[in-house]
């Protein structure tokens, strides 16, 4: 792809297509969410407060009236409301086009979730492996190609996969917990586009980054942990240096809809130091391409959370 500058009113008409965004009630999940509703896909909000998705939704209506929407509850730091959402999705779905697994939180301090899993690995990895194998079967029965997205940060680059402290129980740093679990985002993508290549499965796995993007999520670690300098100097950073929401959820929207995705690309934004611009495929580090690592990494999530994946794989 060259870099010209591709905007959303590049995706056309998605009528038709049924997408699924996690955290879509604020920030880049917001916008993607939005930018599909626009043009003609029916989009399912997947919010972990209904309220703030409803909200959204009144959002999303205000610019586009016909806009077709629906608020799921999902909280991904609770696997019993992974299985409820999955539930109510197959319950009034019967397609699934496109899976947005953009929702995470980002250098927090040290918490766990419902079933005990550091809140970071757990919500940003753990619970999007989770989701995604329970609705992998509906996206495999879905006429035509479809797709899983997965959203991760160019700070996978400063990450490593700790298994001998995977969950920061004797150690922990919070950006170093954040940079694993968007680490684990590309390891599993590319885990998953390799398997489902063995398949034979017309379903893709992307990666995408949005670069930096002000949003909300900066402000929840500082909020959290009470530094007021943390939270002034994120507030003069995403005002100086960031780029919009709007432009952020760009590589999403690529990742998500280009014709020209094969599946394995990590999409992110192509200008300067890969921060801000348009969309265009990216390199991610050796360590994002480390096949054994990322089974190791398959294989300890499906033992932490009991999802295993339906698809027969052969040697890769």
């Amino acid at each position: 792809m060259k870099d010209s500058g591709w905007r959303a009113k590049q995706m056309g008409d998605l009528s038709g297509t049924t997408i699924v965004v996690t955290g879509a009630n604020s920030g880049l999940g917001y916008e993607a969410a939005r930018a599909f509703a626009h043009h003609g896909a029916h989009v399912v909000l997947a919010c972990r407060s209904t309220g703030r998705g409803h909200e959204a939704i009144e959002r999303i209506q205000e610019t586009s009236p016909d806009a077709s929407t629906t608020v799921l509850e999902l909280d991904l730091a609770d696997l019993t409301s992974i299985e409820e959402f999955t539930t109510a999705f197959k319950e009034s779905h019967d397609a699934l086009h496109i899976l947005c697994n953009n929702a995470g939180v980002m250098a927090l301090p040290r918490s766990e979730t419902v079933d005990g899993f550091e809140t970071q690995f757990g919500v940003n990895h753990l619970g999007h492996f989770v989701l995604t194998g329970n609705l992998l079967d509906v996206l495999r029965k879905t006429d035509g190609e479809t797709r899983v997205v997965t959203q991760s940060s160019g700070l996978h680059e400063r990450g490593e996969i700790n298994f001998d402290d995977l969950q920061g129980e004797y150690s922990y740093d919070e950006w170093d917990a954040y940079s694993q679990s968007k680490l684990a985002n590309l390891l599993f993508a590319y885990e998953l586009q390799r398997r489902l290549s063995s398949a034979g499965s017309d379903v893709l796995s992307v990666a995408c980054h949005p670069g930096y993007a002000a949003t909300n999520l900066q402000r929840r670690g500082p909020e959290l942990s009470g530094s007021t300098l943390r939270l002034w100097m994120t507030k003069i950073a995403n005002t100086i240096i960031a780029q919009d929401a709007e432009t952020g959820a760009l590589p999403l929207l690529y990742a998500a809809t280009a014709p020209d995705i094969t599946g394995g690309e990590y999409i992110g934004p192509g200008g300067f130091m890969n921060m801000r611009g348009p969309p265009k495929p990216q390199s991610s580090t050796d360590r994002s391409h480390d096949e054994k690592a990322a089974e190791r990494l398959w294989e300890i999530s499906e033992e932490l959370t009991g999802v295993t994946y339906d698809l027969e794989t052969t040697e890769h």
